[in-house]
């Protein structure tokens, strides 16, 4: 049995190659640049790796984190050249995501409560509408029954969005339509869920700006509607960040962490950027774990993220 034999099918490991294609090249070439005509880990090539990191995205704090980590190993256990690097690299990067509290799915998770429920956050445009049509149809596979609640009343588009998603995937659908108080419907949709004895419950929110206060405070108020209905939900809160806008998404995350106890993250859009390195940051930053990653725009193209399996690939040729 290969490696990823034990984590995932042959098309899900060939989404995944594909997903991180460009952040992989644009790092492996980098370095094979940076290493030519070297033949040890030196200051020198330590500064220029810190700028391939930054260059990914990474983030500066998270950079320094890293080729501090690297010296250190250096000098400990006296590696003078630069074969290691890879292995060096991969080890700091492994070690520095399990800290964050990230570690590896074997499936996408719901918890032992029922009904679970799910409160998905974050700005327009990052594919939060998709990601919860992924979600529901992952946890349809799993033979659970599932209900999308409609939280976002102030657009119809989102309304009308979530509802095709709910029929694509053979799920209940809940919606007081548009301008309803979007506390109302997560209570009202937790509650109606308790009694229906469903599964999953996925909340959809509408997508704020992270700058704009007042929108900020809302999802304080429906994370309290919920809890309300059912004591101790929502048992999750997904955080939906689009990949490819790099640094931006570190600072929505400030702000939404700061607003709703967000305990995951979905990192989406992650094979339309080189600057995957952000999942890196942004985990290092904040201690949350990135729980899904979005490689693609298939129903099924929504992955659970796998650590050893990322930085394999990431590091291969």
């Amino acid at each position: 049995m290969g490696f990823f034999d034990k984590f995932f099918s042959k098309e899900k490991e060939q989404d995944l190659t594909q997903g991180i294609q460009k952040t992989r090249e644009g790092f492996l070439n980098k370095i094979a640049i940076a290493i030519a005509g070297k033949n040890r880990i030196d200051d020198d090539f330590l500064d220029e790796l810190e700028q391939i990191l930054i260059s990914s995205d990474v983030g500066l704090d998270t950079t320094i984190k890293i080729i501090d980590r690297i010296q250190k190993r250096v000098q400990r256990d006296k590696y003078v050249g630069i074969e290691q690097l890879n292995e060096l690299l991969q080890d700091e990067i492994g070690i520095l995501l399990t800290e964050n509290k990230t570690h590896d799915l074997d499936d996408f998770e719901s918890g032992p409560e029922s009904p679970y429920i799910i409160l998905v956050v974050g700005v327009n445009g990052v594919g939060k509408t998709t990601t919860i049509g992924k979600l529901a149809y992952q946890f349809k596979k799993q033979g659970k029954s599932v209900m999308i609640a409609a939280g976002d009343t102030f657009r119809a588009a989102a309304e009308n969005q979530l509802n095709i998603w709910a029929e694509r995937v053979g799920c209940a659908f809940f919606t007081k339509g548009m301008g309803a108080d979007p506390s109302a419907v997560a209570y009202e949709a937790t509650h109606k869920a308790v009694s229906e004895k469903i599964d999953v419950v996925i909340i959809d929110t509408a997508g704020r700006l992270h700058t704009k206060i007042n929108l900020m405070h809302e999802l304080s108020k429906i994370n309290r509607s919920i809890s309300k209905s059912l004591p101790g939900a929502p048992h999750e809160v997904l955080l939906v960040l689009d990949a490819t806008t790099g640094q931006n998404a570190i600072e929505q995350c400030r702000h939404f962490t700061n607003t709703a106890p967000v305990s995951g993250l979905v990192l989406t859009k992650l094979d339309g950027t080189a600057k995957g390195g952000v999942a890196l940051g942004i985990s290092d930053q904040f201690k949350i774990p990135i729980k899904y990653i979005g490689v693609g725009e298939q129903i099924d193209q929504l992955q659970v993220f796998n650590i050893k399996a990322f930085i394999k690939l990431l590091f291969s040729h």
